[in-house]
C-alpha cells in the first residue's frame, strides 16, 4: 500500500497524503505547499509517508 501512496505523492502530492492522514492539518499544508511549488508539495508528501 505505500508503494501506491508514494506514487500518489508523485502525481499528485495532496492525494498522496490525504490517503495517509485524512483531512488532517498535513494535507491542507500540502496542498498549500503543493500549490506554491510542486516539488516542495512532494518532498513533504513522500517525507509524510515515510514517517508513519
Amino acid at each position: 500500500m505505500d508503494l501506491i501512496r508514494i506514487l500518489f505523492a508523485i502525481l499528485l502530492p495532496p492525494v498522496g497524503v490525504f490517503l495517509q492522514v485524512g483531512f488532517a492539518g498535513a494535507f491542507w499544508l500540502n496542498i498549500l505547499l503543493t500549490l506554491l511549488g510542486y516539488i516542495p508539495g512532494i518532498i513533504h508528501a513522500v517525507w509524510i509517508i515515510a514517517r508513519r
